[in-house]
């Protein structure tokens, strides 16, 4: 299968004719996904990995959930210190429990096939087409340009802001019941936090700024998580919720802090202390 391709082996091209960027059926799908993201800040591509690879992606994802960093957390929405400065009724002073789990890009095998997928040319080149981006950049992080997210029953990711203004994510392993995606469509931008939405949602009081996502295992998800608060809603039942998360950036050189990368795997290694005191960011937004 060398020969053919990481998209001809993964993708269902039949589906998704991504190989040949001239194909109407890639033109059709970058067209949609456009809309989508224009819309709402998220696109989802059903059906993107070939059906016959939906356990081998699930199997893969289960191999690798024991390294991930498991610690609950006190965090809020910005992913910054809880001991930051900010005005009383700042929705940064809300204290959220974070019981989610990550495997870093170092846990994660070469050959996996969500590794294959995200370290493909063709494939970070559709992305950015869909994004309507002329290139998109792995994100530089050791740790955080490719992981698994692991939440297992009882636990949540919380309500947060992303630092990479492009996710790309796919769930590999559902929930028996919960787990659900929840997302607050462009609620803040590049210029302004729109605080009052942010603390609106919550304190629960903002829930027709919510719309809620049904994902099932190989679907695509295109999303602009810098501008939208979203979460992962408490999983129920016995099996853990998995998905990868392909992070990537319209520049290079993004990495993330030291706090956040402290929170999320529990260590943080040199190239996250050299990036402190000059973090590339495009906005001042909170991170």
């Amino acid at each position: 299968m060398a020969a053919l391709g990481v998209l001809d082996e993964i993708v269902d091209t039949g589906r998704y004719p991504l190989a040949d960027s001239e194909n109407p059926g890639r033109h059709e799908a970058v067209r949609r996904a456009r809309a989508d993201l224009e819309d709402s800040g998220c696109t989802v591509l059903r059906g993107f990995i070939r059906p016959e690879l939906a356990e081998t992606l699930r199997a893969q994802g289960e191999r690798i959930a024991s390294h991930a960093h498991y610690a609950i957390e006190r965090v809020n929405a910005y992913n910054i210190p809880l001991d930051t400065e900010l005005p009383q009724d700042h929705p940064g002073r809300i204290v959220l429990e974070r019981g989610n789990a990550f495997v870093p890009r170092d846990r994660i095998p070469a050959d996996a096939l969500i590794h294959r997928l995200y370290t493909d040319q063709r494939f970070q080149c559709f992305v950015a087409d869909c994004f309507d981006l002329p290139e998109l950049h792995e994100f530089a992080d050791p740790l955080a340009g490719l992981c698994l997210n692991v939440v297992t029953p009882g636990m949540s990711h919380p309500w947060h802001f992303d630092t990479n203004e492009f996710t790309v994510s796919m769930l590999t392993q559902p929930a028996e019941s919960g787990g659900v995606f929840e997302y607050c469509p462009n609620i803040r931008t590049p210029e302004a936090e729109h605080l009052d939405d942010v603390r609106a949602v919550l304190t629960g009081s903002g829930d027709q700024l919510v719309k809620r996502l049904s994902l099932r295992p190989g679907d695509l998800q295109l999303f602009r998580g810098r501008f939208a608060l979203h979460r992962v809603s408490p999983v129920i039942g016995a099996r853990q919720r998995h998905s990868a998360i392909f992070a990537y950036t319209d520049r290079p050189g993004v990495v993330g802090t030291v706090e956040r990368t402290r929170q999320l795997f529990g260590r943080v290694l040199p190239d996250h202390l050299a990036a402190e005191a000059a973090a590339v960011r495009g906005d001042r937004l909170l991170d």
